[in-house]
């Protein structure tokens, strides 16, 4: 999938102009782009766009105005974009009560290497790219990777365009916490358009 590049980022005066009209353009393709996997876990898949919208958010909220601060928001998060053949999502504990969600931060701890796919009955582990990993906890928000073969890619396809059910889940197998998720047919159609940009 493309990276964001430089010259898609618009400055802070032209971006505001813009806004609310690419706002409501991202939280229409989220919600194809939303699995709520269990009542305090959420996953939001990444996609070009998605992650243009991010950037020039930090860049409005910041007020980043420097170029190299600007190409540092940049290379950081076209990191979240997934490469061929993989699906890249951003997987949000979310948790409103601070202290509940601090106790069960710490509850979670090595979560992010408890988490799958399963598609067409295959595992595929996700891969962490969160950075700053503690040992005692486990983090808000992790950034993962999944790579599908070409095949389960494929067949993901033909069974998004029939509609079909009992086809992909996102699994949490932690003694803490354990889900099982299946995709709905609308979320699947999204995430094989990144499989094939």
């Amino acid at each position: 999938m493309k990276k964001v590049e430089r010259s898609e980022l618009l400055n802070l005066g032209e971006y505001e102009q813009i806004r609310q009209r690419f706002l409501s353009r991202i939280i229409a393709d989220k919600r194809n782009r939303r699995l709520a996997v269990s009542d305090e876990v959420t996953a939001v898949f990444e996609n070009h766009d998605t992650i243009l919208f991010q950037i020039q958010e930090m860049l409005r909220t910041e007020r980043i105005t420097k170029e190299n601060a600007i190409l540092h928001e940049l290379e950081t998060y076209n990191e979240l974009i997934p490469d061929a053949g993989e699906l890249s999502a951003t997987m949000f504990i979310e948790i409103p009560d601070a202290a509940v969600r601090e106790r069960r931060l710490g509850e979670l701890a090595g979560l992010e290497s408890c988490i799958a796919l399963e598609l067409f009955g295959v595992t595929i582990a996700a891969r962490n790219e969160t950075r700053g990993v503690l040992p005692d906890r486990t983090t808000a928000v992790h950034y993962l990777k999944f790579a599908l073969e070409a095949k389960l890619g494929a067949r993901l396809a033909a069974a998004a365009k029939e509609n079909a059910s009992g086809v992909m889940f996102f699994v949490l197998q932690h003694p803490r916490i354990r889900a099982r998720k299946e995709f709905p047919a609308a979320t699947m159609s999204s995430l094989v358009e990144d499989l094939t940009d």
